[in-house]
């Protein structure tokens, strides 16, 4: 034995394959306990970003219009992120409860953001375009900060937490 360690009369700590797919996906920006990425909540928040022109400019409920609803792969395979292919793996890979949870809460997303683009391309007045980016934004908005929590495993922790006791 010729290593620092064994010089040192220690042994050199073993790596193990879930801890090296945990350090891989940290270093993705991947959320290890639940394989999600908190990017795909940048498609959302771009959606709200154009709602929240058009109270002040009513002509942005035309770049509102423009965005369309992508999956969590279709973003990412749409995206820049470095780690797409990591980031769609540990999604269909992902534990199966916190995946149904992720995906209900971006199922409501996806449903209210095109129901409200719908409706604007019914309407005529910039005053009704308004009202309906304020009632999105106020609908979206609380669903994003959920999908957060899920994402970074919130729930997971705060039970954590209580289990750990004080």
């Amino acid at each position: 034995m010729t290593s620092t360690a064994a010089i040192a009369g220690s042994s050199p700590r073993k790596t193990y394959p879930d801890e090296a797919r945990a350090a891989q996906l940290r270093a993705a920006n991947i959320n290890p306990r639940t394989g999600l990425a908190t990017d795909y909540l940048n498609h959302f928040n771009e959606a709200i970003m154009l709602l929240e022109m058009v109270p002040d400019m009513p002509e942005c409920a035309s770049d509102f219009l423009e965005w369309t609803p992508l999956s969590y792969a279709e973003h990412f395979t749409a995206s820049g992120f470095r780690a797409r292919d990591l980031a769609i793996e540990a999604y269909e890979t992902a534990d199966v409860n916190i995946r149904a949870e992720f995906d209900q809460l971006t199922d409501s997303m996806t449903r209210i953001l095109t129901e409200v683009g719908a409706a604007m391309r019914q309407v005529q007045q910039d005053k009704s375009r308004v009202a309906l980016a304020e009632q999105a934004i106020v609908w979206v908005k609380p669903l994003v900060m959920q999908t957060a929590g899920v994402i970074n495993g919130a729930a997971e922790a705060d039970v954590d937490s209580i289990m750990a006791g004080p």
